[in-house]
């Protein structure tokens, strides 16, 4: 499975956190809630990079999809143990990536998942949105093959086999897809955009299909890019307005 080195690359943003840090079933979650009405039974599950919880970016734009009008549950991935915030710096010794990656395989990364979905079927939500970057994403098309969300956004994706992963997700999956995607992305590149279109574009997915490209950007951008770049902060943004236009459309 494909990763590159912007997959350990980035900026921090500007912002403070609003929301909760909990434990549901034993697990970590930073819960961002609308300050306003909105529908109970629907959530959002946030799936990040392998920076997961320690990055305030993931926790910055789970608030923003709060403030749209969803409910969003970032879930530890990583069992407490991301990939450190320090793997920005200029010089900073080189990390582990291989040996982190074996410590983070499904085994470790899906059971956290399950747990925190079923706690909040028990309080009472029914339909699912996924929504994953980068390590992430490759856990939105597994919820989706199982019928667990009803759907998916994935942007700068990492960890899927390509066709593979497309085409059994063309296969099993009923949750409408959604794909963000850019101009320099090694684990998502070009060739793989084209093969997602050709499978399901053009009305082939009959749930719903919808690919982005955002010119100018890189793996990452969406996430942790550097927004004073004004194409890298037009992609940012937009791969976000796509997300809750989506989750609008078909939650």
């Amino acid at each position: 499975m494909s990763y590159c080195d912007d997959c350990f690359k980035g900026v921090t943003h500007e912002g403070v956190p609003e929301g909760d840090v909990v434990r549901m079933s034993g697990v970590s979650c930073y819960i961002a809630t609308p300050t306003f009405d909105y529908p109970k039974d629907k959530v959002v599950i946030y799936l990040t990079d392998v920076f997961g919880l320690a990055l305030k970016n993931n926790c910055l734009l789970a608030d923003d999809f709060a403030r749209n009008g969803f409910k969003t549950v970032v879930i530890d991935l990583f069992n407490g143990d991301p990939v450190p915030e320090s793997a920005f710096a200029p010089g900073a010794p080189p990390f582990e990536r291989e040996k982190w990656f074996a410590a983070h395989g499904q085994a470790q990364t899906r059971p956290p998942i399950d747990r925190v979905v079923g706690i909040l079927k028990d309080e009472g939500a029914t339909r699912f949105a996924a929504t994953g970057y980068c390590f992430g994403a490759r856990y939105v098309f597994d919820l989706a093959f199982d019928g667990v969300i009803q759907v998916s956004a994935i942007t700068h994706p990492g960890g899927l086999k390509i066709p593979e992963h497309l085409e059994n997700y063309l296969a099993v999956s009923k949750a409408p897809l959604l794909i963000n995607s850019c101009t320099v992305d090694r684990p998502f590149p070009p060739e793989a955009q084209a093969k997602a279109d050709e499978l399901f574009g053009g009305g082939k997915f009959a749930p719903g299909y919808r690919r982005e490209y955002f010119e100018g950007c890189k793996h990452g951008f969406a996430v942790r890019g550097d927004i004073s770049d004004p194409k890298v902060k037009a992609g940012k943004e937009g791969a976000f307005k796509a997300c809750v236009e989506w989750f609008k459309e078909y939650l």
